[in-house]
């Protein structure tokens, strides 16, 4: 659930769990029920605090009543009371039950939601409740947690835990089955509307419902890590995120992407992103509820409220709430884990979150040879004496050769002052942190001669010069190829910077690549190495070219036009053709659904430093304004940001010429310089200036983001 008028939004989360629930996705979750016990906690989990709901009324020590009619922030249909009609205690079980109001009420039905603010607020444990869920369209019980004081700022700037909700249980799903899911979520970030959240869908076996039984629903909180049960199941796993710095102590991007925090130190009074364990790290508060309608159960399953399946009342029924502490380490909640394989896994339990990745400069690859030395990192032997030379080769055209003698020996290339022979040369440790999530270490080679002696085995070694220097060395059938060496055959060995890290290499600094038999086994040895490089396989996003992509369909912002696919000359052929009336509009390519195309924004963070976006246009038909300016305008993640550029401030700095195709570049380091983040580009737009259009038809192509 949510907290006051601030969650408005709600809206577009529901919509995106339309997703989630009903089209199965990524986000769903097998129930497996060989789970544990979670009547019995593992040994160190004391439990602290209760109620087992076993009095003849609601303990007002433990329980506080809200009452308001404010809808939750979600457009709720029911006023929160204290009556006993709406909340009461029979048999050993806590009743919150949403019923129809009294004609001429303020909101058409009434309910309970009930908190323990002040009276048990907790930072880590294990929390959980053991409930029979309502069922209905526009039934929406929560059992969730709050902070108790919002040190960093309004929600959800100090977070919120949701351990269990549901939507519309037992009413028909998208897959043409039974509503049966539950749902885990945590809320953090930006101030409202800005905010994230991340969240897991467990759907119930076949012939089970979450309202047919009681179940139990908890998750255990540690510093850093939130985990997610349905009867002692382990179903979501979610993180603090884990920033990777470069060698200039920056944050280059995250190891794991995780929840994140924003907001305004004290000192300074900056507003600060944080990824650490913030805002999860303070206390929180207990809440139970059973709300009726809002944004995300009103526009699901069969839209708005049933007013039949809530005539005589719908009820959340509590059997206990229970919170335990973890007495191996109460300060972190760490050391009482109950997990399974899996638990860890982004291909399983665990969740990848909204934090935004920091970048420094994004991605630069580094080539240490190709058909000719890089004068920065030479050729080197290490002991042996010999002097690398460059050797043509048929297949490969220059390569570099080395030989190994009788003294044990390694070769590679090297950037160290020392080893620099060009007098423009200059020692130049490569940082490779923003490469890490895809990037990877490559090479070719071809062995002309092999060792003499017949169990050499060949080996890779990187050095890296960062603070502490580190060095990973790895068998060269440990590449991705995973292939050892054939005499007289070109090979390509490809080794991912992710397992040099794991094999303890700093990558911010790395100033030696090595290549070859293993030390003091290489006698007789020679090789040819080529295409030697540091790099990833870059991302590229082909627009428009010769056809329509899909996922980025062709778009008239306002004026109702339809663009259309327009056959042009030999060299263009199909091309992209727009036509703007007497409304003002912008056209050009989104990617949004709502308009149509995949939602599926571009992340161009990687190419920022040499990326660009280009395109060809072709005017047919000038503005009926003749000297109307033509303008560029990339927008990203739904407009939070933009940039808009006039065409003659493209690279090539020309204006539209009537029934002349011409190439517009951008560079990517100049968009994101004037504002854009470049990591979720989703809308293009090329266009007369906005009411000076009319007239106007003009055809574009070749429309891509790439790295040239």
């Amino acid at each position: 659930m949510n907290i006051e008028t601030t969650h408005i939004t709600r809206l577009l989360a529901a919509i995106s769990l339309v997703t989630l629930a009903g089209c199965g996705g990524d986000s769903a979750t097998k129930s497996n029920f060989e789970n544990v016990d979670a009547s019995e906690p593992v040994s160190d989990w004391q439990m602290v605090w209760s109620d087992e709901f076993e009095g003849s009324a609601i303990d007002t020590n433990k329980w506080n009543y809200e009452l308001n009619c404010d809808g939750g922030g979600n457009n709720e249909k029911q006023c929160y009371t204290d009556s006993e009609q709406n909340a009461f205690i029979a048999d050993g079980v806590l009743n919150i039950v949403a019923l129809p109001a009294e004609e001429g009420a303020e909101k058409p039905y009434t309910s309970a939601r009930l908190n323990t603010r002040y009276n048990a607020d907790f930072t880590y444990g294990r929390f959980e409740v053991r409930a029979k869920l309502p069922s209905g369209q526009g039934s929406w019980p929560a059992f969730w947690m709050l902070p108790t004081d919002e040190v960093y700022g309004t929600w959800p700037r100090s977070g919120e835990i949701d351990v269990l909700e549901s939507v519309n249980l037992k009413t028909p799903d998208e897959d043409g089955g039974i509503e049966s899911s539950i749902h885990g979520t945590l809320h953090y970030g930006r101030a409202w509307p800005d905010n994230s959240y991340t969240g897991q869908e467990y759907k119930f076996p076949e012939d089970t419902n979450p309202a047919d039984d009681f179940h139990t629903y908890a998750v255990e909180w540690q510093e850093g890590e939130i985990r997610w049960y349905v009867d002692g199941y382990l179903y979501a796993t979610q993180r603090q995120s884990e920033v990777l710095y470069n060698s200039k102590n920056e944050p280059a991007g995250l190891k794991h992407r995780g929840w994140f925090a924003e907001y305004f130190e004290q000192g300074s009074g900056e507003l600060t992103t944080h990824w650490d364990s913030a805002p999860f790290d303070k206390d929180f508060h207990l809440l139970l509820n059973l709300a009726v309608g809002g944004d995300w159960p009103e526009n699901v399953n069969d839209l708005g409220v049933d007013a039949s399946a809530f005539e005589n009342g719908q009820t959340f029924a509590i059997d206990y709430v229970r919170v335990y502490q973890c007495a191996s380490d109460p300060d972190t909640g760490k050391g009482c884990e109950t997990v399974r394989p899996g638990y860890d896994s982004l291909d399983d339990a665990l969740l990848e979150g909204e934090a935004p990745v920091p970048i420094a400069g994004g991605v630069t690859p580094l080539t240490i040879f190709s058909d000719s030395f890089n004068i920065n990192w030479p050729a080197w032997d290490c002991c042996g004496g010999s002097t690398p030379a460059i050797v043509a080769d048929a297949q490969q055209g220059n390569t570099v050769e080395f030989s190994v003698g009788e003294n044990p020996t390694v070769n590679g290339f090297i950037s160290r002052t020392e080893n620099i022979t060009d007098e423009s040369g200059v020692a130049s440790p490569f940082d490779a942190t923003p490469l890490l999530a895809e990037g990877y270490f490559q090479f070719k080679m071809k062995v002309m001669s092999a060792p003499a002696d017949p169990n050499s085995t060949w080996v890779i070694k990187l050095e890296s010069a960062g603070d502490a220097p580190t060095a990973a060395e790895l068998p060269i059938t440990q590449s991705v190829e995973g292939i050892a060496p054939v005499v007289g055959q070109w090979q390509t060995y490809t080794f991912k910077l992710s397992d040099l890290v794991a094999a303890n290499l700093d990558i911010s600094a790395i100033d030696v690549v090595m290549i070859f038999p293993a030390w003091g086994t290489g006698n007789g040895a020679v090789y040819r190495v080529d295409d030697v490089k540091i790099t990833q396989d870059f991302p590229e996003l082909d627009v428009f070219s010769d056809t329509q992509n899909l996922d980025w369909p062709m778009w008239d912002c306002c004026s109702g036009s339809t663009p259309v696919e327009a056959m042009d000359d030999e060299q263009h052929g199909i091309t992209a053709e727009f036509t703007i009336n007497d409304t003002p509009t912008v056209m050009g390519f989104n990617s949004r659904t709502s308009v149509g195309g995949s939602g599926e924004a571009f992340d161009a963070s990687a190419i920022i430093t040499v990326g660009q976006i280009t395109f060809d246009m072709k005017v047919t038909s000038m503005p009926s304004t003749p000297d109307a300016p033509w303008f560029f305008k990339v927008e990203s993640n739904e407009g939070d940001s933009a940039v808009e550029l006039a065409l003659t401030e493209s690279v090539e700095g020309i204006a539209p010429v009537l029934n002349e195709w011409q190439t517009y570049t951008y560079t990517l380091s100049d968009l994101s310089a004037a504002g854009l983040d470049v990591s979720s580009i989703d809308v293009l737009m090329i266009f007369p200036n906005w009411g000076q259009g009319a007239g106007a038809t003009y055809r574009v192509d070749n429309v891509k983001i790439s790295n040239p």
